[in-house]
């Protein structure tokens, strides 16, 4: 089952495909830039430091290894470089351990695609293996990060991350509870 956007431009907004308890996110954008300036801000720990809110270490080769606390929640991913084809694909495994928000932690897998195209680069982002909870979460906040990452590679102010994701937040499918409630806080959510 599909549970797309609602409100925004469908070129910006990504979506979460739900399918048992797991689901997977996909975000495409194009973005101003060749491959290389945006495999290098998808790469380098600088860049990353900037748009992503991450502290990474990344072992740039198949079969090297990512570490990274990440996003406002810092959490602390790991895994193997599963494709490394610079600047065309970046995959990684996205294991993050058991806390409060995430009390079974998570075993996902995170791809980056680039294709050259006459505007710049085409990216396509998908987060797959998430549990649904945390798909429903990760949606609004990956919108937000990836807003951040154009004004990055723009070189223009980066969006509030917290201000974002509440201006995209009614875009994606709500996170399950009481009716119309929404939760003020989880994964990769503000508090």
């Amino acid at each position: 089952m599909t549970q797309g956007p609602l409100a925004l431009p469908r070129s910006r907004t990504g979506t979460v495909a739900i399918d048992g308890a797991h689901a997977t996110l996909r975000f495409e954008r194009t973005l101003r830039h060749p491959p290389e300036e945006v495999w290098a801000a998808l790469t380098q720990p600088e860049a990353l430091s900037a748009w992503y809110m991450a502290k990474a270490s990344i072992d740039g080769r198949k079969g090297g290894t990512v570490d990274m606390h990440t996003g406002p929640s810092q959490f602390h991913v790991t895994g193997r470089i599963l494709v490394w084809d610079p600047p065309r694909t970046f995959e990684h495994e996205w294991r993050v351990a058991p806390r409060p928000e995430l009390p079974e932690g998570e075993d996902a897998v995170i791809r980056w695609e680039l294709e050259p195209v006459p505007e710049g680069t085409r990216l396509l982002l998908t987060h797959r293996r998430l549990t649904k909870a945390t798909a429903l979460g990760f949606a609004p906040g990956t919108h937000a990060l990836l807003d951040r990452l154009e004004a990055h590679l723009d070189r223009t102010p980066l969006p509030a991350f917290g201000q974002r994701y509440q201006e995209v937040l009614p875009g994606y499918p709500p996170i399950p509870g009481p009716p119309g409630a929404r939760p003020a806080s989880g994964p990769d959510r503000p508090a």
